[in-house]
């Protein structure tokens, strides 16, 4: 009986030894490299771990060395950008950064589910300009972000949660799965249309839900037609969920929107500002904007640098609309004038779904004209790119830029208010002397410290109807460099050396480079590009067959240093 009572004894010890040694092989691991194990989102979720503390954008896990050519060496580039929790970390801020610091959504007790498109039944819902839909319209919107603001703070559908997914996906808190060396930025790149659309898309799905209304869909903010070239009244009430006292009092209603604005007032009359605003639209919308790559933004791939070049419309009006609301007393100007706070602001999302309206009217515009080019990119690199959301049943979503494509499919649409930007082609300037032959030589780099004026030749000329509807002569401005936490504008004028005989929204001002404050340190470099279609501009300018053109680089805000200039011909 002792014997047997022995082995049983003998046997439990072997069992707990064997259990103790099993749990040890997967506990161990799992604390001190959490994020080469698939359990760490529960580790991290039942344990409630702040995921800032165990952040995986240093951790060069197997996963990384997985993706390259063998341990040591540096993974390939190419491939879709994708975005992991595990791989979200603490945000580079701008110095005088105004708390809450932490960017990261909550972290999940499981993987990510896919993106599923909304049943076809569901309701279509109709977003409809802030000046059109009236008091009760604008209430339900204020109750909608009333309820999110008393959700508690860890609830991924609360405002708060929903404002830190634009401070994560800007700041360098995300970074490259296996590339913890590099940030993910959805701005100054080919990401920035389809994130914001996929941000909207669950921002109005948690709204409708918390609302109890199927049907309910966002109105925007159509600062790109005159009636809507205001402050909404309803974001200025202090007693609304809408106001954000963080703001430039001095535009609030009825002071008409500046969309070339960067922190000097101009005081135009209305109507001046009205007009120079419709020939602003014209230039970022129509005759900067046929090819994809230079309405979207440069291509963004794994592996890349960030920020490899912005779109027309988010170089400005975008950016131009975010300072013209933010707090220009405030070092960043907060909320709307700076990346990491501007979704702090309940007009961040009638802002951007008006962006999310222009894409769609680029698109329609190009079938309307039969421009076969002005379509979207066809690459997989850009369809498979993929973020992370929270819906409405507060579960994390996988979304790939493919899904996001289709507004029918996705159940929502916009009321129709008009383009009269479509007509506005802004006029050449008499009398404006681009003085070749005078110019003086000009070595690049160079820094923008004053105007300066260089003579670019051209590799050819598009002679044919035929040859223009192919191609596009593309000014590239290379090798733009700027203090990463400074606001900075140039313009660029093409043969107009007298650049100041050229009245605002002028043709030969042929765009702007407007950059808002990114992350890091005084002192950090911003590097990027910027392009400048040219066919309808030289056209215009009567200058269509001449071999060379003057480029004049005029700095409007902050530093810049210039790498180079050269044209191209593009077709995509």
């Amino acid at each position: 009986m002792e014997a047997s009572s022995d082995r049983a004894l003998l046997l439990l010890r072997i069992l707990l030894f064997c259990a103790l040694a099993s749990a040890a092989t997967i506990l161990l691991p799992l604390a001190t490299r959490p994020c080469a194990n698939s359990l760490s989102r529960t580790i991290l979720a039942v344990t409630g771990l702040d995921p800032y503390l165990i952040s995986c954008a240093g951790d060069a896990s197997e996963a990384s060395l997985s993706e390259g050519d063998g341990a040591g060496k540096k993974p390939r580039s190419g491939g879709p950008i994708v975005t992991d929790l595990l791989w979200c970390g603490k945000p580079d801020l701008p110095p005088h950064a105004l708390p809450p610091f932490h960017c990261c959504p909550p972290m999940p007790s499981s993987e990510p589910i896919n993106f599923t498109f909304p049943d076809p039944g569901e309701p279509l819902r109709t977003r409809r300009p802030v000046h059109e839909v009236g008091a009760e319209y604008m209430a339900k919107y204020a109750r909608a972000v009333a309820l999110m603001k008393a959700l508690p703070h860890d609830d991924p559908r609360s405002f708060y949660q929903q404002a830190n997914i634009h401070c994560a996906y800007c700041t360098g808190a995300y970074r490259q799965v296996g590339r913890p060396e590099l940030p993910v930025q959805i701005h100054f790149s080919w990401l920035f249309f389809p994130f914001h659309r996929a941000y909207l898309y669950f921002f109005e799905r948690i709204a409708a839900k918390l609302l109890g209304d199927p049907g309910f869909a966002m109105p925007f903010w159509s600062w790109d037609v005159p009636e809507g070239m205001r402050i909404p009244a309803e974001f200025a009430a202090e007693a609304s969920p809408l106001y954000d006292p963080i703001r430039n009092p001095r535009h609030a209603p009825p002071t008409v929107v500046d969309l070339d604005f960067m922190d000097v007032e101009k005081n135009y009359t209305n109507e001046q500002q009205i007009q120079y605003n419709l020939w602003a639209m014209y230039k970022q919308m129509i005759s900067n904007a046929p090819l994809p790559s230079l309405f979207h933004g440069q291509p963004y791939r794994a592996g890349d640098a960030e920020k490899p070049g912005a779109g027309t419309v988010e170089i400005y009006p975008h950016n131009t609309m975010h300072g013209w609301t933010g707090d220009i007393s405030r070092p960043n100007h907060e909320d709307m004038g700076v990346y990491y706070s501007a979704g702090r602001d309940p007009i961040f999302y009638p802002h951007h779904a008006n962006i999310d309206r222009l894409w769609e009217a680029w698109r329609r515009i190009g079938v309307a004209r039969g421009n076969r080019r002005q379509v979207d990119f066809t690459d997989p690199d850009w369809l498979e790119s993929s973020f992370l959301f929270y819906d409405e049943e507060a579960r994390l979503v996988r979304v790939s830029i493919r899904d996001m494509l289709d507004m029918g499919r996705l159940r929502y649409r916009y009321a129709g208010v008009g383009l009269p930007w479509l007509s506005a082609r802004p006029p050449a300037t008499p009398g404006v002397n681009s003085r070749r032959g005078k110019l003086k030589s000009v070595s690049f780099p160079v820094s923008l410290d004053a105007a300066v004026s260089v003579e670019v030749r051209r590799p050819g000329t598009l002679r044919s109807r035929r040859e223009k509807e192919a191609r596009e002569e593309v000014l590239v401005v290379e090798g733009v460099e700027t203090d990463g936490a400074d606001f900075v504008k140039f313009d660029v004028y093409v043969n107009a050396v007298e650049y100041e005989k050229v009245g605002p929204g002028g043709r030969e001002m042929a765009g702007s480079f407007v950059t808002l404050k990114h992350p890091g340190k005084e002192g950090m470099v911003m590097r990027t590009s910027m392009r400048v279609a040219l066919n309808e501009l030289l056209e215009d300018l009567g200058a269509d067959g001449d071999e060379s053109i003057t480029v004049t680089l005029v700095p409007a805000r902050g530093k810049a240093r210039i790498g180079g200039l050269r044209i191209v011909y593009m077709a995509e």
